[in-house]
């Protein structure tokens, strides 16, 4: 069973990997795209996953609930920027802002599993839907969770072609997260 799961679990990440890849292309993320999530390869990451298999959502939750805690997680956030709590210091005012490129990818990996899990059930409102649901449950910046939000929201209201473009994720980053004046971290690199 568990060498059963190893390959459907793999076929996933896969899927999902393709489905980041051409949503950041879109976006004009190239690079982010092809390098999204590499550390589902990782073995902490990769077996623990395979375990708790479940095809049509996370695993990541399933192995919570048994174990009390998931390594998988904890390692994913860890190393990959694109994840709001990668940047959650819980010692900091406020959460910084997600860099232009790490919110975009955050964008598209969420859209991307919700395609992935829920298949030819797929519906815009339901990326929103687990947005509001799970996603924004996370301490995050304010400004990149409202950028976030406002994509879904927009993904709903005029569809992939409007949004999933670099024209409007630039324009929209740019007007939710301009940074007002008293921000010193601010840099252009967040461009």
């Amino acid at each position: 069973m568990f060498i059963k799961n190893c390959f459907k679990h793999l076929s996933i990440v896969i899927r999902h990997k393709n489905a980041v890849l051409v949503h950041c292309a879109r976006c004009g993320i190239l690079w982010r795209g092809l390098m999204h999530d590499l550390s589902k390869f990782h073995p902490v990451e990769f077996f623990e996953s395979a375990k708790y298999y479940q095809g049509n959502r996370s695993p990541i939750p399933v192995c919570r609930k048994e174990k009390g805690l998931s390594y998988a997680w904890l390692h994913h956030k860890s190393v990959n920027k694109h994840h709001i709590e990668y940047w959650i210091d819980p010692d900091a005012p406020e959460p910084p802002l997600l860099p232009y490129k790490y919110a975009v990818e955050c964008v598209c990996d969420k859209l991307a599993a919700s395609k992935t899990y829920n298949g030819n059930n797929y519906t815009p409102q339901k990326a929103l839907d687990h947005w509001v649901r799970v996603g924004c449950k996370v301490n995050g910046n304010p400004r990149t969770m409202a950028f976030i939000e406002r994509v879904f929201t927009d993904l709903v209201k005029y569809g992939e072609k409007h949004v999933l473009n670099r024209k409007y994720m630039k324009a929209t980053y740019k007007e939710i997260c301009t940074p007002y004046k008293k921000d010193p971290d601010w840099t252009s690199d967040m461009y």
